[in-house]
């Protein structure tokens, strides 16, 4: 059950604490996880708004928006903000584009990434509760942790010495394909709604992918989480507009 823990204590804010230094098979492993742990995620949020439905619709969906980003820490945001700032003030270059990534302040373009991603996130979880879908909440925190086992796969770690080059060699591939189908087919809960959310989730996946290597050659840690952040968005905004058709 280590790579569970080691899945929980880097995802989320809980107290997790290891009892010894997990190996580098067992980070990769951890990566198998990542779904799980975002359906814990989900069904946190679902259950606030069903013990909490009597609020007005405003105030519930303040609570579940802030909950979501408290239960990860705010660690993809950080990935998300560092992501912007490198990709345009990198200017199209490689090494430009990685030496911002280190720089652990936040600039312009990173503020304004935060903010719109979470004023889509908080007008779609508004949306979606109004229309009575609070289920659907499950689902997006499983899309966006598919994210870091699709990349993993298909795409190398640019950082020879980071953690994540370990991770990409020991991940088990076969299992990897295994749940992201698994988590793909969750999808299916929601019917032809749910359907075009995955199709969407994954062509803006596969997209972020090509622009990843076309800038830097691969990814890194903040491209990873940037993608859990913008797939995550991407996934419930669509959610939310399909509603209407």
């Amino acid at each position: 059950m280590m790579p569970f823990w080691i899945a929980l204590q880097f995802l989320s804010t809980l107290p997790v604490q290891l009892k010894r230094m997990p190996t580098p098979k067992e980070n990769a492993q951890s990566l198998l996880f990542y779904p799980i742990i975002g359906l814990l995620m989900g069904l946190v949020l679902f259950g606030i708004v069903t013990l909490l439905h009597a609020l007005p619709m405003i105030l519930l969906t303040v609570m579940v928006s802030v909950l979501w980003i408290w239960m990860s820490g705010g660690l993809h945001l950080d990935g998300l903000a560092d992501t912007a700032d490198a990709w345009v003030g990198g200017f199209g270059d490689a090494e430009r584009t990685l030496n911002i990534m280190k720089d652990p302040s936040c600039g312009p373009i990173g503020v304004l990434s935060l903010i719109m991603v979470c004023m889509i996130k908080f007008v779609s979880v508004y949306i979606i509760l109004q229309q009575q879908q609070s289920l659907a909440l499950i689902l997006f925190p499983i899309l966006g942790r598919l994210c870091p086992l699709f990349l993993f796969l298909s795409t190398n770690y640019v950082r020879q010495k980071g953690l994540g080059t370990a991770m990409g060699e020991h991940l088990p591939k076969m299992w990897a394909s295994i749940m992201i189908i698994a988590g793909l087919l969750m999808c299916l809960i929601f019917s032809w709604v749910g359907i075009f959310t995955a199709m969407i989730a994954m062509f803006s996946l596969v997209y972020l992918r090509h622009k990843f290597i076309q800038r830097i050659g691969g990814i890194t840690g903040d491209t990873v989480g940037a993608s859990i952040e913008i797939i995550e968005a991407v996934s419930i905004f669509s959610f939310a507009c399909v509603l209407f058709y």
